[in-house]
């Protein structure tokens, strides 16, 4: 008995199916691209830069609920995160941690204190010297909070110009969809360049 040969539309019907399979599996499961559109986290990534987030580091989310399975490990302060925009759920921001459950924020005249004391912040950058009373806005003199189980507590390495925790509470872990871990292309939408020196390079 002969095997009737596929045509080559199916062949090809059966390859980009597939294809679409496996990108969807890797994008829900794996790991995701995102492209940068502020500045909130200069000079770490800048506007145009374009990442890849690990989505399986912190536990596979089961689509359409907060249901993380396997997680290797959990966020932890220093670590770069996308997550949902706890005021608007259709957006994707994203911080860096710098507070973990039980932890207790302190900010005084832009520095960071965690559990009462100053902690290196190397990665914050001010591009402004004024300092705003907490009376006044949160920027600058913020708290003392403590972190609730389950949240986290996140800032803009571009300190002066970052939406942040400061400003509209904790991050769920449940609505963190990964950890940021490499440039994979950038683009200077000004200058109608590519920035070349900053593709490939490591997120910290």
């Amino acid at each position: 008995m002969v095997k009737k040969k596929k045509s080559t539309f199916r062949e090809y019907a059966e390859a980009i199916i597939v294809a679409l399979v496996l990108a969807l599996f890797i994008r829900t499961f794996l790991v995701q691209a995102f492209k940068i559109p502020s500045g909130s986290m200069e000079p770490t990534l800048e506007i145009g830069d374009h990442i890849l987030v690990s989505k399986f580091i912190y536990g596979i989310k089961i689509p359409f609920t907060s249901i993380h399975l396997f997680p290797l490990e959990k966020p932890k302060r220093g670590e770069v995160i996308v997550f949902i925009y706890p005021l608007d759920p259709s957006k994707d921001f994203i911080k860096r941690v710098v507070a973990v459950e039980g932890d207790t924020v302190r900010i005084v005249n832009k520095k960071l204190y965690i559990n009462g004391l100053e902690v290196p912040d190397s990665h914050a950058v001010y591009k402004e010297d004024t300092l705003f009373s907490a009376e006044v806005q949160k920027r600058d003199n913020f708290g003392p909070v403590s972190v609730p189980k389950g949240d986290l507590f996140v800032l803009g390495d571009n300190r002066d110009r970052s939406l942040d925790s400061r400003f509209w509470g904790f991050v769920p872990l449940a609505d963190v969809r990964g950890k940021a871990f490499i440039i994979y292309w950038s683009w200077d939408s000004q200058g109608m360049t590519v920035r070349w020196s900053r593709i490939g390079h490591l997120i910290h």
